[in-house]
């Protein structure tokens, strides 16, 4: 409130571009440097002063606790979001373990990659955290605690809506402390068969997804899908995308110990023609729209948002996680970087919470 009254003290007293009758005096350069205003001489007695702000971390206001299901554990669990101070990261706790164990969001930190991605730290599991650590992306959030009661993130609806809606229920916080991004310096890639992902220099954060399921119901649907967050919208264009399974392999992935929790209410389900929901399919592009939202979240287990373009072709959890092992074992691919001016940083990222 200080700084907005000395602000438009200085603005009163000839701050934007000046006349040569009303001079920018030398007291309102020296205030306005003082309290973080860039001030710029473009004429003599002429000059521009604005606020350099900081892109700066964020966390909860609040803590904020629901109950789901775990898509492939069929077990209740209770998740519960907590602040986290600066340069906390996102830092996963199984409470109903004794002591606690907490596993740090990392991509060395992920082991089973079969349907979900899955965090684990000495045996202690905890999975599907993609669709969490994608809400989490998508609204900007860099530090926060999540604990559970069993070992899976519930599904929810099988989108990142939910989570979206916890989170901007808890409300969100800055920190005194400056936002740090991965910025991808050269291209890496990573290739399985016919499928690859590839990060690739790009002042911003896109990403570009293409699906062949070879499905009629899918078929008809967008096969290839972009998503640019300096003109897109997380909570609009991504998060409300469900993920999807077919009944023919239910049998097979309940037997490994898979998909005992899923049903219509939280998974597109198809059988060998159709989708069975009866309420169908929220967009024409939700299958590949949902991958783009895995990717987010796989991607986000860095720990930190990058400055990218992400491509990929039939890319899951286990191409992701060997793309970003494969970025931070190059340290030429990739440096860290803050913005002491948030006017400077990709347009993705300096929309409020990009969503």
């Amino acid at each position: 409130m200080r700084l907005r009254r000395v602000e438009s003290w200085i603005k009163g007293r000839g701050s934007g571009v000046t006349t040569p009758d009303q001079p920018f005096s030398a007291e309102a350069t020296w205030l306005a440097r003082i309290l973080g205003l860039e001030v710029s001489f473009v004429a003599p007695h002429k000059a521009v002063a604005r606020i350099v702000i900081m892109m700066k971390q964020r966390t909860l206001k609040n803590l904020v606790r629901t109950v789901g299901i775990g898509l492939h554990s069929g077990t209740k669990v209770e998740l519960v979001l907590r602040p986290a101070a600066a340069n906390t990261g996102i830092v996963f706790r199984r409470v109903d373990l004794e002591p606690p164990v907490d596993i740090a969001a990392s991509p060395m930190s992920v082991g089973d990659t079969r349907m979900a991605s899955t965090l684990d730290k000495e045996g202690v599991r905890i999975a599907t955290v993609e669709h969490l650590m994608s809400a989490l992306a998508g609204l900007g959030i860099d530090n926060c605690y999540v604990d559970v009661d069993a070992p899976e993130i519930p599904i929810m609806d099988g989108s990142a809506a939910s989570f979206v809606f916890l989170i901007q229920s808890a409300g969100i916080v800055e920190l005194d402390a400056p936002k740090q991004f991965v910025r991808v310096l050269k291209a890496v890639e990573v290739v399985d068969g016919d499928k690859w992902a590839r990060l690739e220099p790009h002042f911003g954060f896109k990403l570009t997804f293409s699906i062949d399921f070879q499905h009629p119901a899918v078929d008809l649907t967008e096969q290839k899908v972009e998503v640019d967050f300096a003109r897109e919208a997380y909570v609009a264009s991504v998060a409300r995308a469900r993920t999807f399974g077919f009944v023919n392999e239910v049998e097979a992935l309940r037997a490994a110990g898979l998909a005992l929790g899923g049903n219509f209410e939280n998974a597109i389900v198809m059988d060998e023609y159709r989708v069975l929901n009866t309420d169908g399919l929220r967009s024409g592009d939700e299958f590949a729209k949902h991958k783009i939202l895995d990717a987010i979240g796989d991607l986000y287990i860095l720990g930190r948002p990058l400055i990218a373009a992400y491509r990929a072709h039939k890319s899951g959890h286990a191409l992701n996680n060997r793309l970003l092992r494969a970025l931070l074992a190059d340290a030429t691919a990739y440096e860290l970087i803050t913005f002491d001016d948030a006017a400077a940083a990709p347009a993705a990222f300096v929309r409020p919470a990009f969503a």
